[in-house]
């Protein structure tokens, strides 16, 4: 291990000298014991190292406590800092949920290398330094250019925003940006129904699954869940665990229900609800919204047509009132262009009167649209109101991103999407590489699921991708993982073509799979 290094102040040389000595030798003398509670430790299945620990080159199969590579000054306490939590196995992540860490851990920490650095000027890891890497940014400082389907990078003006000083949320000029972000919301999802109501609180997509299924649903309800992916699984599982029972209808891998399936499913249950995601984020496979809202209407009239679209709303084209959808979801890290955090969702008039007819108590707290329903309209309304604190630095960065999308026709950007996604979706046909969804009618214009050569795998593909600036993620879906991996393109490195990222990402893949062994055709 390197020894420390000590970063005291410009008339604190001798004290600093002295903490140097006394730092390296305690700190060897305790991480060297066997029986010290900080002692090398192994990396948990699905991990490339525990949170809060970094990679040492030393010792490529062990991970140290990141505070051995602090100052002394800076880190805590050896004797506060506990060892890493262990779940019991009842409680450990199901096996759908592992292929998250396992996707995680296929790309190491930028600065991760296979060879030991012996150089004791460097006394301080590369890990816990500065990292300049490649980027475009015009502002932000250099990084890997991020093209995972969410989040998504963001423009400058969006990351400014969210440095505004701190603001009261019940106070004039907060009420006003968000009742004006809420409104936008509405060219957004293309509505203007004035009984429709946009929902932002703070979260993640996933509480928009909260939201629907405690609010719109009751225990024994019955829903049928469209099934594209990943994704599907997750939404079915929230609805069970509201009490409702929600069968599944699956389509074969990279492929979505087809209608008269869905007709006849229709046909043979009354179910209260239809959800589908729009695409689903772990095969970019796109579902035929409109073609399937209208068969909804003419089948089972009194279903409501709920859409997951957390990787679609911005970049797929959706109409939520023509298209007669009574409930969309998403969140703000993908399309919507803004960091994650916030949980959105636009409800019908129908909706809202589903929710207002429940026979019994919403079973949650903070999704209960019994709380939230009056904030929104407030805010809307230019209103104060208070429930739960919202995060004004994110509505603050929703309210510029949503400014930037509606001040041109919403058309214009859904066409940009589809042009962007064309450009790479060609461009890995002719390299010879497969799209998870092979028919174009499946296909998102937001991401692209592509299948690796033959015996080859994302950990082999995605850390030297890394090194050459752009972060692809790994597969998703459980029984194809390791045979594919996920390109987002949404937002800003759509729209601004200065940027390059496009260009930039497919030479990268091409560069990659190329030196790990593929020629192509």
């Amino acid at each position: 291990m390197p020894p420390l290094r000590s970063f005291g102040g410009p008339s604190s040389k001798n004290i600093s000298s002295r903490n140097n000595s006394i730092g390296n030798g305690l700190a060897n003398r305790l991480l060297h014991s066997p029986s010290h509670p900080l002692e090398k430790r192994s990396r948990p299945p699905g991990f490339s190292c525990d949170p809060g620990y970094s990679h040492y080159p030393s010792s490529s199969s062990s991970c140290l406590p990141i505070e051995a590579a602090l100052p002394l000054r800076l880190r805590l306490p050896f004797a506060t800092l506990p060892a890493p939590m262990r779940l019991p196995p009842q409680h450990q992540p199901t096996s759908r949920l592992s292929l998250i860490h396992n996707h995680l851990s296929a790309a190491p920490p930028l600065s991760h290398s296979n060879n030991t650095n012996n150089n004791n000027n460097n006394h301080i890891h590369s890990s816990v330094q500065p990292r300049r890497l490649h980027s475009t940014m015009s502002s932000q400082p250099e990084h890997p250019t991020l093209l995972i389907p969410g989040p998504i990078e963001f423009d400058d003006e969006v990351l400014q925003s969210m440095s505004h000083f701190s603001q009261s949320h019940v106070g004039a000029p907060f009420v006003e940006t968000f009742g004006e972000a809420l409104s936008m919301l509405r060219k957004l999802f293309v509505t203007s129904d004035p009984k429709s109501q946009p929902f932002v609180i703070s979260g993640s997509g996933t509480l928009g699954w909260d939201q629907v299924a405690a609010n719109l649903t009751e225990e024994g309800d019955e829903v049928l869940v469209l099934h594209t992916g990943y994704f599907a699984d997750s939404f079915a599982d929230c609805f069970e665990c509201y009490g409702a029972k929600a069968t599944q209808l699956k389509a074969p891998i990279g492929d979505r229900p087809q209608l008269d399936a869905v007709e006849k499913a229709l046909k043979e249950k009354k179910y209260k609800l239809l959800t589908v995601t729009h695409v689903d984020t772990s095969t970019g496979v796109l579902s035929e919204i409109k073609a399937l809202a209208a068969l909804v209407h003419k089948v089972s009239p009194e279903t409501l047509v709920v859409v997951d679209g957390v990787c679609s709303v911005g970049s797929e084209e959706l109409r939520f009132d023509e298209w007669g959808l009574d409930v969309v979801l998403t969140a703000s890290q993908k399309g919507v262009g803004v960091p994650a955090g916030l949980s959105i969702l636009m409800a019908s008039a129908r909706a809202i009167e589903t929710f207002k007819a429940r026979k019994t108590r919403v079973p949650s707290y903070f999704a209960s649209w019994k709380n939230w329903l009056p904030i929104m309209q407030n805010y809307e309304a230019k209103k104060p109101s208070y429930f739960a604190t919202p995060s004004p630095q994110l509505i603050h960065a929703l309210h510029t991103s949503l400014t930037q999308i509606t001040s041109r026709p919403i058309e214009d950007r859904w066409a940009d999407h589809k042009k962007a996604s064309q450009k790479v979706k060609q461009a890995m046909s002719d390299f010879g590489l497969k799209q998870l969804a092979s028919k174009p009618e499946n296909q998102a214009n937001g991401m692209t699921a592509i299948y690796l050569p033959e015996k080859m795998e994302p950990s082999q593909v995605l850390p030297p991708l890394l090194k050459k600036g752009v972060i692809f993620a790994g597969g998703l879906h459980k029984e194809i993982a390791t045979k594919y991996i996920r390109f987002g393109h949404m937002g800003v490195s759509v729209t601004d073509p200065k940027r390059n990222d496009l260009d930039k990402a497919i030479d990268a893949l091409k560069q990659t799979v190329t030196e790990a062994g593929y020629k192509a055709p």
